[in-house]
């Protein structure tokens, strides 16, 4: 059940890659066009995997986005008059985003936002812990494993996974060639500590 809808509020969509999040996030944004609500949708402008100005999902549902190389650039598409704004693959953007989001809530402002909760390594993804404490609404997605068909919570890089390469860049861009969905069993992270091991 959604608050009244002149109040504001977060709702943040989030899993591994292949869960269906960006669907989810355009399936939200193509209702509120039905009830003729003013919506800005935005996307980083580094995530250039299907298009430069729309959100793809990877069923190639789309929509026409703004792409923005920081946080802060919304300001420029946003105003009074807006009712909704949505943000596909927020991890992407700086941290400044968390208070810019916070802020156009406050101001009243539907946000809906979607992104990854974990890195490739399975560890939080930059911001987007205190992101999802801030939000009202989480919707937590699992995709299927690749591996073993359970339920995958999990995102595996599948290019530059060598020992020697632990220190790869978090953030990759790619789709099916370079990762994917894994349960917690199937996820593995070449050199990564394990400092209860031996425990059981």
């Amino acid at each position: 059940m959604y608050l009244n809808q002149k109040d504001g509020w977060i709702e943040v969509i989030t899993g591994p890659m292949f869960a269906g999040k960006t669907e989810e996030l355009l399936r939200r944004v193509k209702r509120l066009e039905y009830a003729r609500k003013n919506i800005v949708v935005f996307k980083p402008l580094m995530d250039n995997r299907y298009s430069e100005g729309e959100v793809v999902s990877h069923n190639n549902n789309r929509t026409k986005s703004v792409n923005i190389s920081k946080a802060i650039d919304i300001f420029k598409y946003v105003d009074k008059t807006t009712d909704v704004v949505a943000i596909d693959e927020v991890q992407f953007l700086d941290e400044e985003a968390v208070a810019i989001i916070e802020f156009l809530a406050n101001q009243k402002k539907r946000i809906i936002v979607s992104g990854l909760d974990r890195d490739f390594r399975g560890e939080p993804f930059s911001f987007m812990p205190k992101l999802l404490s801030l939000a009202e609404y989480v919707t937590k997605l699992t995709a299927i494993c690749v591996k073993c068909g359970s339920p995958a919570t999990r995102t595996q890089r599948m290019v530059n996974q060598k020992p020697a390469k632990y220190n790869d860049p978090i953030v990759l861009i790619g789709a099916e060639e370079s990762y994917e969905a894994r349960c917690r069993s199937c996820h593995k992270v070449y050199r990564k500590p394990r400092p209860y091991k031996d425990a059981l």
